[in-house]
């Protein structure tokens, strides 16, 4: 079998998503970054043992850290197996880092992961987003919207053979 044969259909699996931050947050900008992993936590992550909410990103002494990110323990590990919760540094180009600190001390913007995943190499990256929190009745708007799509899909399904 041929390399981006087998590839192809698994271009970016598994991840780990923050649902939950499209919803919370309106996305300004989006950043990918590389992040530092021990053995176990990388096979928790092949596993489907992430998870990303309540977590943020910070830049402290020029480095970015993922914080408040669960890894859950890899079951085979013994004695050696990682902490579930720990601050985890994230692997950014200083101009970069530059750019986010700019964008994110703007009012209400903060710095927010969206997903985690494996790329073509088989690295782990982490993207992150500088987000800006929504209010209430944007919420609501957005609720309304995917409501709206829905009665139109369905009222449209039977023409559309």
């Amino acid at each position: 079998m041929a390399k981006s044969e087998k590839t192809k259909g698994n271009k970016h699996s598994p991840q780990t998503a923050n649902k939950k931050a499209f919803f919370n947050f309106e996305i300004l900008e989006k950043v990918e970054a590389g992040i530092v992993l021990t053995g176990t936590e990388v096979k928790s992550l092949r596993d489907g043992g992430g998870d990303l909410d309540g977590a943020y990103a910070r830049i402290t002494g020029g480095e970015c850290w993922l914080i408040a990110a669960k890894i859950a323990p890899y079951a085979q590990a013994s004695i050696t197996n990682h902490p579930q919760i720990r601050d985890r540094k994230l692997l950014l180009h200083r101009r970069q880092i530059a750019k986010l600190i700019t964008k994110s001390e703007q009012a209400g913007c903060t710095l927010i992961p969206l997903r985690i995943f494996f790329n073509e190499r088989g690295f782990a990256k982490v993207e992150i987003a500088v987000a800006r929190g929504k209010r209430q009745y944007d919420k609501r708007d957005t609720i309304a919207k995917r409501e709206q799509k829905k009665e139109i899909d369905r009222s449209t399904k039977k023409y559309r053979r």
